[in-house]
């Protein structure tokens, strides 16, 4: 596993083989974000990562300057390597933590302007990922959300969806909250 931008440009990372998680690919990885360089200034970015795995898709945005990064991981091993890549590459506004991803964004009152989730593909509530960050207070009002998941799993009928973006067998569907009009301005 690599870096493939930013400060931390070219630096590996090696999970090991018994490593369950499995990684976005780096084609994949260099398209989102392009779309994101392209659309957002990451600088005033608080980053949310759900189902971290290996933390790769974080430890992009860190590279590229994010503000802060929270990381989000049930595993046991999984959350240990994370810890240790963030203490290797020497980064002190992340934070990770071992939960339950659904019980996190039920009780985090904490907003975060983009949230990334990677589930694993065989998750038994898949389909269920994009109402709890969606319905939780965890998305800021003009926040981003985007879920990476197989072909299989279609979100284009959801009313937050936005957009899909297709790499290989990646496919990263893009959600915004909807609006709700202030009834206070009428």
């Amino acid at each position: 596993m690599r870096i493939i931008g930013g400060i931390f440009k070219g630096r590996h990372f090696h999970p090991g083989k018994k490593f369950k998680a499995r990684p976005t690919t780096d084609i994949a990885k260099e398209g989102l974000f392009n779309i994101l360089a392209n659309r957002y200034d990451l600088s005033n970015k608080n980053i949310l990562d759900l189902f971290s795995g290996t933390g790769s898709v974080a430890y992009e945005f860190l590279s590229r300057g994010c503000q802060s990064a929270t990381l989000v991981e049930n595993n046991f091993s999984h959350y240990r390597f994370i810890v240790s890549v963030l203490n290797d590459l020497h980064v002190e506004n992340a934070r990770v933590f071992k939960a339950d991803v659904f019980k996190y964004v039920q009780k985090s009152s904490e907003a975060y302007q983009i949230i990334f989730a990677d589930p694993p593909f065989d998750l038994a509530r898949f389909s269920e990922v994009p109402d709890a960050v969606l319905n939780s207070k965890t998305l800021a009002t003009n926040g981003l959300f985007i879920l990476e998941h197989p072909k299989e799993f279609d979100f284009t009928s959801h009313p937050c969806f936005k957009e899909l973006r297709k790499y290989g067998k990646v496919n990263f569907s893009f959600f915004e909250p909807i609006e709700v009009p202030d009834a206070t301005q009428e």
